[in-house]
């Protein structure tokens, strides 16, 4: 049985295609035995590590909408999102482990915006090291300790290759989740009105009065950008794809699983299972060629 050091990127609500990634890997008979991730990927794997993948993949596919609505707890300072009931229910189903205590290596990727620096979390409380890196600036309230104020993994490592190199598995396969690839043509995206939410604020949704003359191509482009958080998260998800590409370069993986942008917002997290049925079916295509001895990446 070959085994697989797990890389899992940063990328919002595409974050679900890592459960589909990991399944399939699983399924074909892989052993996982190292994970590191930032943002969506600390949070997906550290519910592998812990065990709690399948109950996790139970409550978001049972999401809607409204549900996801209803988990936004809004605040004024330091963020948009406190996000205390998201963890109240991660911590239902995670409980609170260390950690060191889990049966197979983990490393949560964070960014300290004081310092300037990487953080990984590899001991500790695992759902604080989870709530570190998913920190989304201007989104989530960052978590301040130590003198550190930490922020999304993603800031400065979208995609974190090298905890996964110590491991020394047989192969190395990291699911980028912020590019552009159309690798999977063949494979259908779900129906999705990217950046847009009628019937939101303005804050989701930009207002006629922003927008340009009409008849113009920059009208055009303004109707498919959206509000402020559009252009928030928009910004975000073009560093990380710049990031990304940097550090598969320096370390480049055995096996890269690449997950379009297109495939959903950065906040459809009411499109579960689409989504982790994308990245299952994504990873079966990449695996499948490896082993048929074909070009990958």
């Amino acid at each position: 049985m070959a085994t697989v050091s797990l890389v899992l990127g940063s990328g919002g609500a595409r974050g679900y295609a890592h459960i589909g990634a990991i399944e399939e890997i699983q399924r074909r008979g892989y052993e996982i035995v190292s994970v590191s991730g930032s943002s969506m990927g600390a949070l997906v794997g550290g519910l592998y590590a812990a065990g709690k993948l399948d109950a996790y993949k139970e409550w978001v596919s049972s999401l809607n909408w409204m549900g996801v609505v209803r988990l936004l707890d809004f605040t004024l300072s330091k963020g948009a999102i406190r996000g205390d009931k998201v963890f109240v229910k991660l911590a239902e189903i995670l409980g609170t482990p260390d950690i060191e205590s889990l049966p197979i290596d983990f490393t949560a990727v964070s960014a300290d915006i004081a310092h300037q620096k990487e953080v990984w979390f590899q001991k500790g409380s695992l759902l604080e090291a989870i709530r570190a890196s998913v920190a989304v600036p201007g989104l989530f309230t960052p978590v301040i300790k130590e003198g550190r104020v930490l922020v999304d993994g993603g800031v400065l490592n979208p995609l974190p290759i090298i905890p996964a190199v110590a491991a020394q598995a047989d192969l190395i396969i990291a699911i980028d989740l912020n590019t552009g690839d159309s690798s999977h043509s063949h494979l259908k995206l779900p129906t999705n009105k990217y950046l847009k939410r009628s019937g939101m604020s303005d804050e989701w949704h930009m207002p006629e009065v922003d927008r340009k003359p009409s008849g113009t191509n920059v009208e055009q482009k303004s109707d498919s950008i959206g509000g402020r958080m559009d252009i928030l998260l928009n910004s975000v998800e073009v560093m990380q794809a710049s990031l990304a590409e940097y550090k598969i370069a320096g370390y480049p993986p055995d096996l890269i699983v690449r997950i379009p942008k297109d495939l959903c917002s950065f906040y459809d997290f009411h499109r579960a299972a689409e989504t982790i049925e994308y990245g299952r079916l994504a990873t079966r295509d990449k695996l499948e060629a490896l082993e048929q001895g074909e070009p990958i990446n």
